[in-house]
């Protein structure tokens, strides 16, 4: 009976070992960090959150915010006593290099294609001891997005997007969304400028460079407020745009767009379709349309 429960002990103590190695506690900065833990089943690792953090909503429910974008309630977060705190990009710097001065680890993340967002995934995975789950999880994205792949591929034309990430200044979109917009049946118009990892460099000179290139549609995703075609379709020398033309002027939140994760591979690049496959189809009736997206 005693070499049993020692046995038993050993094996208890061993896994209470191997759990020890990985994080237990999280702080999650931004928002697609805190969805991915939520699809892999580990949201009780997540002890805060990002204010603008929407998905999924019982994250805000049920986790204290912590931070917004490129501000932190530092105090707030080392109360939480967390053993790792995930950010994104430069933008976030100045908190990660706060927090490491007060001995917290920080991982910050920077990717920006879609290939980059399964990364993330599979790397965070590894993080916590769950390569497995997030493998799944990867693999699931991508296939989902391969199938609109496929059904984008049997559209009959592609139409020429522009893809607006802010107004004032005008900025076009990151790479990640180029990716997906090609993915859903669509050409970005500014395909280059989608390979600068700044926002500041994908800023354009001003409406002319949008209406040179004539996209067929216009896609606003402005961060933090509602996008206002009526706004874009004023602008000088946008009268002649086929998008403006044929009112082709759209909004996808960005929540499910902007965001460099599951959200981005799912309701984002399955909401572009719907539209491309709209514009491209549209003597389809209504019916046939949803069938196809």
């Amino acid at each position: 009976m005693s070499l049993l429960f020692c046995a038993y002990f050993t094996r208890a103590a061993l896994k209470l070992s191997v759990m020890s190695e990985f994080p237990r506690r999280i702080v999650c900065l931004t928002e697609e960090t805190t969805e991915t833990l939520y699809r892999l089943g580990e949201q009780d690792r997540i002890v805060g959150i990002s204010g603008f953090t929407v998905r999924p909503p019982e994250a805000r429910r049920e986790k204290p915010r912590v931070s917004a974008f490129t501000s932190a309630k530092i105090g707030k977060i080392l109360a939480l006593e967390p053993d790792l705190v995930l950010g994104f990009s430069d933008l976030q710097a100045d908190i990660a290099a706060e927090l490491v001065r007060h001995g917290v680890e920080v991982h910050v993340f920077n990717h920006r294609t879609v290939a980059g967002i399964l990364r993330m995934i599979r790397t965070l995975g590894a993080m916590i001891g769950e390569p497995a789950k997030a493998e799944r999880l990867a693999q699931e994205l991508s296939g989902n997005v391969a199938r609109i792949e496929r059904q984008a591929a049997a559209l009959p034309r592609r139409p020429r997007v522009y893809f607006e990430e802010w107004d004032e200044p005008m900025i076009t979109g990151i790479g990640w969304v180029c990716e997906l917009v090609r993915s859903a049946g669509g050409d970005d118009v500014f395909p280059e400028r989608s390979r600068e990892t700044l926002a500041k460099n994908r800023i354009l000179s001003g409406p002319e460079e949008v209406a040179r290139r004539a996209p067929d549609m216009i896609i606003g995703s402005w961060c933090g407020k509602k996008f206002r075609p009526e706004k874009v379709a004023a602008r000088p020398g946008f009268d002649a745009v086929p998008a403006v033309v044929h009112g082709e002027l759209h909004e996808v939140k960005s929540s499910i767009i902007l965001q460099p994760g599951p959200a981005a591979l799912t309701d984002g690049i399955a909401e572009l379709h719907r539209l491309i496959a709209r514009w491209a189809l549209p003597e389809t009736p209504k019916h046939e349309r949803v069938r196809h997206g």
